[in-house]
């Protein structure tokens, strides 16, 4: 099964399991240039979603987003609204099922606390032999890992 794990935000972290082969991550960023209007950021993330569902050798099965339930600042919560009807609209066209993950869910599955920092999610995947510097990737990588052991 071909899974995509994605923390959805301005910049955001992915990690994807095709099925037979190692898990492969990174992170993205959408932030709209100096002279674009800020449907653009949308553009670019629906735009990516199909270069990355190329990139895959078969169909993609199913994509998990961390689900932010509250953000820090009415901007945030704007792209992540956009950037989740976005995504939620591709899979629907594409016919692939999506599923929302709790933060706390991912946290503690990752660290063993649901309030786990930045810190603590990067060293939890790099003690999972992944090499993460950005806490976006680390955080797709921890809810992949979530949906793995969910199957």
């Amino acid at each position: 099964m071909n899974i995509l794990a994605i923390d959805l935000g301005t910049t955001t972290g992915w990690a994807c399991k095709a099925a037979h082969s190692d898990i492969v991550h990174g992170w993205a960023s959408f932030k709209p240039h100096r002279f674009e209007g800020g449907g653009m950021r949308y553009l670019r993330f629906k735009q990516w979603l199909t270069e990355l569902k190329g990139t895959l050798n078969s169909d993609l099965h199913a994509i998990y987003f961390e689900e932010v339930r509250r953000h820090l600042s009415t901007d945030s919560a704007h792209v992540y609204g956009g950037l989740m009807a976005t995504l939620t609209s591709w899979c629907e066209h594409h016919k692939i099922a999506y599923v929302g993950v709790p933060v706390q869910t991912i946290k503690k599955h990752a660290t063993g606390r649901g309030n786990a920092n930045k810190e603590a999610m990067i060293e939890a995947m790099q003690l999972k032999g992944h090499p993460v510097t950005d806490d976006n990737e680390a955080d797709a990588l921890a809810l992949l890992h979530w949906a793995i052991d969910q199957q």
